[in-house]
């Protein structure tokens, strides 16, 4: 499939955004390991989350659909997982794969967990080292590097552990694995990364301790309690661009999480001069949530550094077209991670970009951005990722004639109704985004 994107006038309007990813993903788990039902509202509907709801009914968890966003499931406790009776599949999400390891560690039986063949290219050492240092019996492919993993149960001890790089995945992992310890485990962060696990534990009553870069977690059960999740902020973004790229905009994002270690997207706009006003609107399940305003704004380039890098790792492609876009030299450093993301996300931003007239150079760790260059309309190849698929698609709004995004159906690994979302904002312009 092929998407047909042309030039629009302005975005205008009203937006909600499905729920966040990175929280569905953890109340998915931790309301399987509660200890009674628990209610999940607004829960994400991206592929990805469908894959860690698939590895949970695997493993003999009972969830039962509500709505298309709504489920209750039936917690088991910290032990009462099933042996899987086939290969767990987590499909594309690393996420899954990653936090989901965590927990197989403490429980007392066998399991394998894979994925798509994207995913099991994906580097897995970074937990499969903290995880047997707990004690775990895990193994990969490729020298320990590679999915599929092979978890042998075991009884698992506390550590503490300094994380080598930023990964809110590896501190996941560990803090769940940590659950099933007699003791403390302690995760050390040189550089701070999203915090969602430490919020739905707090919220769901774990013993956790959050300061000064250290997070503790000992042993303990899990409270049954009602989850409701926000506005995922990294969908709501290419909204939010679209809008500031185009004249005469005006847009409002409702509902839409505002967790501070992930609005390191919004701060570099704003930075670059972008008009955006947040409004919040108070605290849910440990999240602060509310309002988005963003309006068509003239941007100036920046350097973007890396201790900026964890809290926009997932803007850093739509980041890079309001780069394009801004006047002078935007500098991106830190970004390395980037490179074993569903693709070389680094390089594959820089061809697409420079494809449609855009002057990106990939360095080592990062992007140099030469700005303002007027974009003409092309074939540009998603490389089967989400992230790059959805900011060529705004790219395409502000080029000159027609853009074609190759392979556009990854974006439901995390935004289904993307495309449906986008033309609501578009208003009664004819034909802006077609089928090819």
């Amino acid at each position: 499939m092929e998407k047909i994107i042309k030039p629009i006038f302005k975005i205008a309007g009203d937006v909600s955004v499905p729920g966040d990813k990175s929280i569905s993903h953890r109340a998915l788990m931790f309301g399987s390991i509660c200890n009674g039902e628990v209610s999940i509202a607004n829960l994400s509907i991206a592929e990805d989350c469908q894959s860690t709801l698939n590895c949970l009914r695997a493993l003999g968890v009972q969830i039962k659909n509500r709505s298309h966003d709504t489920l209750m499931i039936k917690g088991k406790g910290l032990f009462g997982f099933e042996e899987p009776t086939h290969l767990l599949d987590a499909g594309n999400s690393g996420t899954t794969i990653r936090l989901l390891s965590g927990l197989l560690a403490g429980q007392s039986f066998y399991s394998v967990i894979t994925g798509d063949t994207s995913l099991r290219s994906r580097p897995m050492k970074r937990i499969i080292d903290p995880l047997r240092l707990m004690g775990a019996s895990i193994f990969g492919r490729c020298g320990d590097t590679k999915p599929p993993l092979t978890i042998i149960g075991k009884t698992l001890k506390p550590i503490e552990y300094t994380l080598p790089v930023p990964s809110a995945q590896v501190k996941s992992a560990i803090l769940m694995a940590g659950l099933y310890t007699d003791g403390k485990t302690t995760v050390i962060e040189n550089a701070g990364s999203r915090d969602h696990t430490e919020r739905l534990m707090a919220y769901l009553g774990a013993k956790i301790e959050n300061g000064s870069g250290a997070i503790t977690i000992a042993r303990g059960e899990l409270a049954a309690k009602d989850i409701h999740i926000p506005g995922d902020i990294s969908s709501a973004i290419y909204f939010i661009v679209a809008a500031i790229l185009s004249r005469n905009s005006r847009l409002h994002v409702i509902d839409v999480g505002l967790n501070p270690t992930r609005m390191g997207a919004i701060d570099i706009l704003q930075e670059m001069g972008a008009d955006i006003t947040t409004t919040e609107k108070g605290l849910r399940c440990g999240e602060l949530y509310g309002d988005i305003r963003a309006c068509s704004s003239e941007l100036h380039g920046i350097n973007i550094a890396p201790r900026m890098i964890p809290s926009l790792i997932d803007e850093v492609p739509i980041l890079s077209l309001c780069a394009t876009q801004a006047s002078g030299t935007t500098s991106i450093e830190g970004a390395g991670e980037l490179r074993f993301k569903e693709s070389d996300r680094l390089k594959s931003a820089a061809n697409g970009l420079n494809r449609l007239g855009a002057d990106l150079t990939e360095t080592k760790d990062g992007l140099i951005v030469k700005g303002p260059t007027p974009l003409s309309g092309s074939r540009v190849n998603s490389n089967l990722d989400h992230r790059l698929a959805m900011t060529f698609a705004i790219a395409g709004l502000i080029a000159r004639n027609e853009t074609i995004i190759e392979d556009p159906e990854c974006i439901a690994i995390s935004f289904p109704n993307f495309f449906e979302k986008l033309q609501s904002l578009i208003g009664d312009t004819d034909g802006a985004i077609s089928n090819a």
